[in-house]
């Protein structure tokens, strides 16, 4: 059977998986930052014999075409960042580059596309259809490596009939997946707003344009645009983390500033929710004798998993893992740029268990002291694999 053959590959391979993964663990790069980590992907695809091409500077897409012709093609996409974190992990693969950290587990997902592709390499001569494997630089940061990967054609010749990809969640045991058929991770913007008025001093308001008041009106009406202008059956969220107001117990300063950000799940009310938000602050500003500068810098879209390729997905992973193996996620107002593919082409994003309660590894994504279980890697090559050759039709 195919699925006892990718299994037994799978623990095979596992120990080469692992140490890529720590390889790449302990060699961190910032998003559009990854040459060592891209020399080091190319190195392995070249060891397995795999054609690759390199696209949007430390971007690149490997290619594996079964001996028997068919027009089926997969892609399977691993994103190759890391992040500004210093890692506070005492372990042997511990990061060495200071403030720098994979800490969203993004060496696992290239680790794991490395031994998804060296299962497929081997099976090459049984199976029918063409593997697309993308490796993605900067998933962390903005306009997103997926979106210049689709700008520069790596949906294009040939083009991919489905994306797949998988992501770590500590909330899941490892040998488990999370997925979620439908709209699944909401689109994210950044807010960047400046209120001024006229500083002074704080015990003669009547002299001054306070700009610490009016954007605190500003800050509770734009909450308006989520409780009565979006649908109520519509997630979406409206959060400031960052003001700066530069005065003093007596002094009132010249302006206020504010950063936030805007998150939701369809993309005509967010370009509807962009004008309200903006038209709210600065008229509300002006009413007040100030002046407001909205700017909102467009993130990702919204990831939506299309169904009948997620139903098929979930099928072979119950297959592979066991239906007990499998949960159902809810929606995540979190961001992923996976979400480019999943908006220009058929796709499926999955989580991949990678939590151990016994041994305390239950940090979250995004942490000083996030881990994985590498139990997690033989699950995440075999199934990867599995639903490869299952969609392509094997």
């Amino acid at each position: 059977m195919l699925k006892d053959k990718i299994q037994a590959l799978a623990q095979d391979i596992h120990g080469d998986v692992v140490k890529h993964r720590r390889h790449l663990h302990a060699n961190p790069e910032l998003s559009f930052e990854e040459y060592q980590t891209s020399a080091y992907i190319k190195s392995a695809l070249d060891e397995l014999g795999i054609e690759w091409t390199a696209m949007a500077n430390t971007g690149i897409v490997g290619i594996i075409k079964g001996a028997v012709p068919s027009e089926a093609v997969v892609a399977l996409r691993a994103d190759m960042d890391a992040l500004p974190i210093k890692e506070a992990n005492d372990v042997p693969y511990r990061s060495k580059n200071e403030g720098v950290m994979h800490a969203c587990g993004h060496d696992v997902h290239s680790s794991s596309l490395l031994g998804t592709a060296k299962i497929l390499q081997s099976l090459r001569s049984d199976f029918a259809g063409t593997i697309k494997l993308i490796f993605q630089p900067a998933e962390e940061k903005l306009p997103g490596g997926a979106s210049l990967m689709i700008k520069e054609g790596v949906l294009e010749n040939p083009k991919p009939q489905a994306v797949i990809g998988q992501h770590v969640m500590p909330l899941i045991d490892a040998g488990k997946i999370g997925i979620r058929s439908g709209k699944y991770m909401a689109s994210t913007d950044e807010l960047y707003v400046t209120v001024t008025g006229k500083g002074g001093h704080g015990a003669q308001p009547q002299q001054n344009i306070d700009p610490v008041v009016i954007t605190s009106h500003i800050i509770i009406a734009l909450q308006q645009v989520v409780s009565r202008f979006a649908d109520p059956k519509l997630p979406t969220v409206l959060s400031f983390g960052k003001i700066i107001a530069n005065g003093a117990t007596n002094v009132i300063p010249n302006e206020v500033y504010l950063e936030g950000t805007f998150r939701t799940l369809n993309e005509e009310w967010r370009a509807e929710a962009h004008q309200r938000m903006k038209k709210m602050a600065e008229g509300i500003a002006e009413s007040m004798g100030a002046s407001c500068e909205f700017k909102i810098v467009n993130g990702y879209p919204f990831l939506v998993n299309e169904e009948a390729l997620t139903a098929q997905v979930r099928g072979f992973a119950e297959n592979y893992l066991g239906k007990e193996n499998v949960e159902d996620l809810d929606i995540w107002m979190a961001a992923e740029d996976f979400a480019y593919y999943s908006q220009a082409a058929d796709a499926c994003f999955y989580r991949l268990g990678i939590r151990n309660e016994a041994r305390g590894i239950t940090s979250s994504v995004h942490t000083p002291t996030f881990d994985i279980d590498e139990t997690a890697l033989a699950t995440s090559t075999g199934l990867m694999a599995y639903i490869a050759l299952k969609r392509l039709g094997n």
